[in-house]
């Protein structure tokens, strides 16, 4: 039978609410972990076969837990909808290389609409946001500054830069990275609050750990894979030391801390996947559905959401927490809502029931922008997932690297593409150019069954919002340097 949903062009793009509420007495803390290329299932709890994570999933266990999050297909693109609180092609990215990782100067990012509400803001790790002149994190409203020579290339006695002073540390660059965020939130002032962005580089690729995390997976999995897991081992160890320091201080009761991932799996797609389909830089779910836990100890009750939610969603709930106002006409361009109602009440909720999220891996060649409208887009509701997966048809495309070369060596048979030594025909399923397929996700998360053909008003309505959202966007993001090429004499580097 065919399934009926209406939509109205008006709720194309979430508003976020013109009222702010008040926030509680006394504001609380904030601590907000977000790795870089832990997939979804990369957790105990989430039934993974291998590894252990006790203190990641007490903390899961004791949070408001958003079963139904999304982020972006890779690493730049979420991290901009993070700060902007809009869909990341809105600042100008579109990939993980320079210029296209640059987020518009002019955008007010989060950090400083909460130094406006009184808190003292730091950031640790990975950027990836344009670290050159006015892109970098102070620049952006941070008032303590962390990082490390070298990145994600660089894991043990790593040189940091700790707000432009240079100290060479010796240990591992993680176990380094958690006692900066612990430093910076030991020094403030109790009577003001704290905004603690902590962003890991584990465990993206280059891939190693201490020997003591990798061990237990050596003779299991492939070399590398132990070392992915031993990273993610190493991520949960410290979540429980910064979790212990926030008590021994006696914080734990007025901070907020928020743990996500950025983007699909990596190298452990081939050991777990959770059940679905995808990796990073693909359309398909498992590229873009991320763990999103939000522990408030005495203030929100432990559950599970079943809402759609998205890193969209985080600028408007910490704003309302803090008590921020958003000037009237900023916050009607905002595409998040704020998470306050699902968070109060361990109850289901009507909350944005008909909303829409657009998804687009971009990553295409810089100057082919309008000849990826199509290629790796989807339409997401809470329940179904409209989607195209397959490389362009630019002639001009096919003269350079991209995202579409890996879909069409696929479409060729390939069973190998990144991330997957024998799984490529599922994860980077190729669907027929110039046709979208629709997936039932309550009853196929694999999307392994196209019902597009049996729900042909459901795939116009959705078709119609993508186009009128592409269209409403394209210029934007053409104006914000989201097509430019790099640099002369720069080559496009990126993860």
């Amino acid at each position: 039978m065919m399934i009926r949903i209406l939509f109205a062009v008006s709720v194309l793009l979430a508003v976020f609410p013109k009222t702010v509420h008040a926030a509680p007495e006394g504001k609380p803390n904030i601590l907000f972990i977000l790795t870089d290329d832990q997939g979804y299932g990369d957790l105990g709890a989430h039934g993974h076969p291998l590894l252990k994570t006790p203190n990641i999933d007490k903390l899961r266990a004791e949070s408001v837990r958003f079963e139904k999050f999304y982020v972006s297909p890779s690493c730049s693109p979420t991290r901009a909808a993070l700060m902007t609180g809009r869909h990341e092609f809105r600042s100008g990215v579109t990939h993980t290389t320079l210029p296209r990782e640059h987020m518009d100067k002019a955008a007010k990012i989060l950090p400083q609409y909460l130094k406006d509400g009184g808190y003292r803001t730091g950031f640790i790790g990975k950027w990836h946001l344009g670290n050159d002149g006015p892109y970098a994190p102070d620049k952006r409203g941070f008032d303590w500054c962390s990082t490390n020579v070298g990145a994600a290339t660089v894991h043990f006695d790593p040189m940091i830069i700790r707000n432009r002073k240079r100290e060479k540390v010796e240990g591992y660059r993680e176990d380094i990275l958690f006692d900066e965020a612990m430093k910076f939130m030991g020094e403030h002032d109790k009577a003001q609050p704290f905004f603690c962005y902590l962003a890991t580089y584990s465990p993206h690729a280059p891939l190693d750990a201490p020997e003591e995390f990798i061990a237990p997976f050596l003779g299991k999995v492939t070399d590398e894979q132990a070392k992915y897991l031993g990273m993610i081992a190493n991520l949960d160890y410290n979540v429980g030391r910064i979790l212990d320091f926030l008590k021994e201080r006696g914080e734990e009761d007025n901070t907020i801390v928020i743990f996500m991932n950025d983007n699909g799996v990596t190298e452990g797609l081939d050991v777990y996947n959770a059940g679905m389909r995808g990796s990073k830089c693909t359309i398909w779910q498992g590229g873009y559905r991320a763990m999103s836990f939000w522990k408030w100890p005495g203030k929100w009750q432990p559950h599970a959401v079943e809402n759609l939610t998205a890193h969209l969603d985080v600028l408007p709930t910490l704003c309302d927490y803090a008590g921020v106002d958003i000037p009237e006409g900023t916050a009607e361009k905002l595409e998040g809502f704020t998470l306050r109602p699902l968070l109060e009440s361990s109850e289901p909720q009507e909350w944005n029931e008909s909303r829409l999220l657009f998804h687009h891996v971009a990553r295409w060649p810089s100057g082919l922008a309008a000849s990826h409208k199509y290629a790796m887009a989807s339409v997401q509701t809470s329940r179904y997932l409209l989607i195209q997966s397959h490389g362009c048809e630019d002639p001009e495309c096919l003269k350079q690297s991209s995202q579409c070369t890996t879909l069409r060596s696929v479409e060729k048979g390939s069973a190998r593409a990144n991330y997957t030594q024998e799984n490529a025909q599922f994860h980077w399923g190729v669907t027929p150019h110039g046709k979208w397929t629709l997936f039932d996700l309550k009853n196929d998360q694999e999307c392994r069954n196209d019902i597009a053909d049996q729900n042909p008003e459901l795939v116009s309505r959705l078709a119609t919002s993508y186009d009128k959202w592409w269209d409403d966007m394209y210029p934007e993001m053409i104006l914000k340097g989201g097509d430019l090429q790099p640099p002369p004499g720069v080559a496009p580097k990126g993860d």
